[in-house]
């Protein structure tokens, strides 16, 4: 099967599927294809005809000379100027490719604009992604009810030869980005309309993700979880000392509890999936929201439309340069400042969801783009009821080198209703460096991460 062809077949292929408990199966000849004309994960190796995607050689994985893990990850392609900028004055020669809700945020954002750089496949994996993700492409599969993961193995993307919309989902879900992290990061919402005042809020994000241990090759040895995490804040002032503790699983509802510094007790946070609003962001950000997309898959029906052309954040070295920017030159009134933002020509994966029939969600309908190289979703449009487009949310990735695999951290999501914004993960300058080898090292242990771990911490 050639390049041209492979869309047509994964669109016939998502069009089949809609019916729950529908699997397909790759063929061994199919399978033959990652590593060929394929990469190991399933992109397109080839670049496109007028040369504006470059092909793929393996991504740009190795750290530049003199750099640790202990300083501020440095530039690589701080030289590339834009071949482009997109703004509302010029966009319709570009809309093709642009999501509706990109196309909205440069109409309604007074100044937005996108500055576009020459395109860097930078992203590659170590070789047990590239081997699992092979094995998970003759295993993995769907459960019967059509949403939950039925068998994979770990360390590996399940279908790196997705035959329908909730496998590419997964894909996005389980992307490696190691065995877990500790990470401060802080999260930024703009004012309110008449406001200046901006909120902010200071973490100590620490995660675990017993799915990519290579030791697990099974659902069962991962416990049937997905994803562990934990959440000092450390600001502002009168929230510090707040702590979360929650446990994603594969086939089941999120689990959360919170203690409260101020009343020193632990409460289980009820129905926190979906779309409950997250605590302290005055409604503007949906729990399923964090990552790009979180949870069960069980509220959407999902649909493969294909690939296409896309412009989206890539390479976003900026975002974390202290030199260059801080937290109040970062974020503007209305958007981040446009010069912290990189945009690139890739190929996506386009991913339609509309609410099943007996469910509910505040955004019956979205639409993922999930970059081919990595399978991260880096462009989100959420509609309302109305089908009016009610946020857009646009993810960063970039190569980190001491984990040789690509990560997808900062994350900024605009609320058209209310005209606010909201930065999620940011990670500026890292001051104090994200440690990516935590689990590895043996800092991270399933202990951490469960109420009673809060409550002998709270009391401390």
């Amino acid at each position: 099967m050639d390049m041209s062809k492979l869309v047509q077949w994964s669109a016939c292929a998502a069009s089949s599927l809609l019916l729950y408990g529908t699997a397909w199966a790759a063929t061994d000849a199919q399978i033959a294809r990652l590593g060929q004309d394929l990469t190991p994960v399933g992109a397109e190796k080839a670049g496109n005809k007028d040369g504006t995607i470059s092909s793929w050689t393996g991504g740009e994985m190795k750290a530049p000379a003199k750099w640790d893990s202990t300083k501020a990850r440095p530039d690589p392609y701080l030289s590339d100027k834009p071949r482009f900028s997109i703004t509302a004055a010029n966009l319709d020669q570009y809309k093709d490719k642009l999501s509706p809700g990109q196309i909205e945020l440069l109409k309604v954002l007074k100044g937005y604009r996108m500055d576009v750089y020459p395109t860097h496949r930078s992203c590659g994996y170590p070789d047990i992604v590239y081997q699992r993700s092979r094995e998970n492409a003759g295993i993995a599969k769907i459960a019967a009810d059509g949403f939950e993961l039925g068998a994979a193995t770990g360390s590996g993307f399940p279908f790196p030869l997705p035959g329908s919309g909730v496998e590419a989902m997964w894909n996005h879900k389980l992307r490696y980005q190691g065995e877990g992290r500790i990470e401060p990061n802080i999260t930024v919402l703009s004012p309110a309309k008449g406001s200046s005042e901006f909120t902010q809020f200071e973490y100590i994000y620490r995660n675990l993700v017993p799915f990519q241990s290579p030791d697990t090759k099974t659902i069962a040895d991962a416990k049937g979880v997905e994803l562990y995490i934990y959440v000092e804040t450390v600001g502002p002032p009168a929230l510090a000392g707040t702590l979360q503790a929650g446990v994603y699983y594969l086939q089941k509802l999120n689990e959360g509890w919170q203690y409260f510094s101020g009343q020193r007790r632990v409460r289980r946070l009820s129905t926190y999936a979906y779309d409950a609003p997250l605590i302290g962001l005055e409604n503007t950000y949906y729990v399923d929201q964090a990552n790009m997309y979180n949870g069960m898959l069980d509220r959407y029906d999902y649909k493969l439309i294909g690939k296409q052309e896309m412009v989206i954040p890539y390479n976003n070295f900026a975002l974390r340069d202290a030199k260059r920017f801080t937290i109040k030159t970062l974020f503007g009134q209305d958007y981040v400042n446009p010069d912290a933002m990189r945009y690139e020509l890739h190929r996506v994966w386009k991913v339609e969801a509309n609410v099943r029939p007996g469910q509910r969600h505040a955004s019956p309908h979205r639409v993922f783009y999930l970059d081919e190289d990595t399978w991260a979703v880096l462009v989100e449009d959420l509609y309302d009821a109305q089908g009016r487009i009610q946020r857009v949310m646009q993810g960063a990735i970039l190569p980190a080198w001491e984990l040789g695999a690509c990560i997808q951290e900062e994350i900024v999501s605009y609320d058209l209703p209310s005209g606010r914004y909201f930065g999620d993960n940011i990670v500026i300058a890292e001051k104090d460096p994200v440690d990516w080898l935590a689990a590895k090292e043996g800092k991270l242990k399933p202990d951490m991460f469960t109420e009673d771990y809060l409550r002998r911490q709270g009391a401390r």
